[in-house]
């Protein structure tokens, strides 16, 4: 199992980001992106300090940590520089909190996600079929989310991403140990959104590549 969306005390988590890496690994977890909530007031905080504690655990730890952010509830017009802002802090992994039928996200922010240098986009609720298009075309993948709440519209984002031809992700956005999964549930949780038993392999092999080109985003020591 990879997990590229999880956050730790340094935004609405539960736990130190040791900690949430140290439970992840002992679950089996192979790669685990720390991928704390960001807007302007904070992404030159807390970015640094997860690609520290990422470097620190990369040296005693099995799993790979990698640094990210996820970049939530800002003005869509500031998404593209914020984005590349936590690139150049060195995010290896970059997020947009998509417009989740759980939160009163603005309308616009898939849409100006999809203009920015981002990873994927998280939990993109009542995504349009145009918009689901110009992922595919920016090669940015869709999440399907564990998540409470935010996975209400799985279903959706899944069939159109199939119609469409494009990428799925699948990921916790743990907020709490007990929000990590393993193997099995992640492979219930894509079914359960409707995608064919025969997609799954596709979409463990996306996340594969994902944490891959994202290395162990720490750069020199």
């Amino acid at each position: 199992m990879i997990d590229l969306h999880t956050h730790s005390f340094l935004s609405d988590g539960a736990l130190i980001p040791s900690e949430l890496l140290r439970r992840a690994e002992h679950k089996g977890i192979e790669a685990l992106a720390i991928t704390d909530h960001v807007d302007a007031s904070n992404v030159d905080f807390v970015v640094p300090r997860l690609v520290e504690v990422c470097r620190a655990c990369a040296r005693h730890m099995e799993i790979r940590p990698i640094p990210g952010a996820e970049i939530t509830h800002a003005p869509p017009e500031t998404i593209p520089g914020l984005a590349e802002q936590a690139r150049a802090l060195g995010a290896a992994i970059v997020i947009v909190h998509g417009e989740t039928p759980a939160e009163p996200v603005k309308p616009g922010t898939n849409r100006a996600a999809l203009d920015a240098p981002i990873n994927f986009l998280a939990h993109p609720g009542l995504i349009t079929p145009a918009e689901v298009q110009l992922a595919k075309e920016r090669g940015i993948a869709l999440e399907i989310t564990a998540r409470k709440g935010h996975n209400i519209a799985n279903g959706h984002v899944a069939r159109l991403a199939l119609a469409a031809g494009a990428e799925l992700v699948l990921n916790t956005d743990a907020h709490d140990p007990g929000d990590l999964i393993g193997d099995e549930m992640a492979r219930t949780i894509l079914l359960g959104a409707g995608i064919p038993e025969d997609r799954l392999d596709s979409i463990f092999t996306k996340m594969q590549i994902l944490a891959n080109e994202a290395g162990d985003g720490l750069g020199p020591a």
